[in-house]
């Protein structure tokens, strides 16, 4: 396509914008009222799935050695582990560590504990993490079945309904956001459509004297560009004000030190571009959709 030709379709496709009025208004509100709803979903998704990570990269396994176990076995113990190769860490706890850490996990109650620092009755234990959170389950069943093992403990229950929640809500979250796009997709094919509509004659003139179809499509694709380009700024303000807030915030509206936000740089411009370039396509795709049902004359 020739430059001149090209210039001939953006100017059109401008003015286009400039000449539906109140029409141009209705498809840049109905852009950028879902768009806020995507961005806000997606800033959320994102998030919550940068948080579920985290907690799943918190699951460990700890194996409890048998206490009849002595220093031979203890060392075969741990080559059988290194063995296993969906293991990233593996981490030596001896009895008298574990006694301190309850000790001291437990706060002043903890100190009837020191009586037994004489005579330990707790196990040495391996405290395992594996590469992928999900083979927790896999790999503590391995444990299971190494001699001198007297029990692996992981929260099984809880880790389950940890991963099923995790993969729930990720999946609700994606459900979500394609509902929202395709809602604004159909939307803003209508409001284009009634504007089609009102040129129909026009469209009609333009094919008996011999216009292409191409020819004809591409103000209304560069009108749609446009349209979904001008309904992504107000979003991208709206969320991207949102999230700063949030980002500078956060540590004082919560105590949980999972929850930790996704970093405002780079995350804020690419969720910008994500944004920009979904209100993009819904604005080209919905004149498309439009535009076609009206070059068949």
């Amino acid at each position: 396509m020739k430059f001149r030709t090209l210039k001939r379709h953006f100017n059109e496709g401008a003015k286009n914008i400039w000449r539906n009025g109140w029409m141009t208004v209705a498809s840049v509100g109905a852009v950028t009222t879902t768009l806020v709803l995507v961005g806000a979903f997606l800033a959320l998704m994102f998030n919550l799935n940068q948080i579920a990570t985290n907690i799943e990269k918190d699951v460990e396994i700890k194996a409890l050695v048998d206490l009849t176990a002595d220093d031979a076995e203890i060392e075969v113990i741990e080559s059988e582990i290194n063995k296993i190769s969906e293991i990233s860490s593996v981490t030596f706890s001896s009895k008298e560590v574990e006694l301190a850490n309850l000790i001291e996990s437990m706060g002043e109650e903890g100190n009837s504990w020191e009586l037994f620092e004489q005579d330990n009755p707790l196990n040495d234990a391996y405290i395992i993490k594996t590469t992928d959170p999900l083979d927790t389950l896999a790999v503590a069943e391995q444990l299971e079945g190494i001699a001198n093992i007297q029990e692996v403990n992981y929260g099984k229950d809880v880790v389950q309904n940890l991963f099923r929640f995790n993969e729930l809500a990720r999946n609700i979250g994606l459900g979500l956001i394609i509902g929202l796009i395709f809602t604004a997709i159909f939307l803003i094919s209508n409001t284009i459509k009634i504007t089609i509509l009102a040129r129909k004659r026009e469209i009609g003139i333009m094919k008996l004297v011999g216009a292409t179809n191409g020819f004809i499509r591409w103000p209304f694709f560069v009108e749609g560009l446009l349209l979904g380009v001008l309904g992504s700024i107000i979003p991208i303000v709206v969320i991207v004000s949102g999230y700063l807030y949030l980002i500078n915030n956060v540590s004082a509206l919560t105590q949980f030190t999972f929850i930790e936000l996704l970093p405002f740089n780079p995350f804020a411009w690419q969720l910008s571009l994500i944004i920009l370039s979904i209100g993009a396509t819904i604005g080209v795709w919905g004149s498309v959709m439009s535009v076609r049902k009206f070059l068949k004359v």
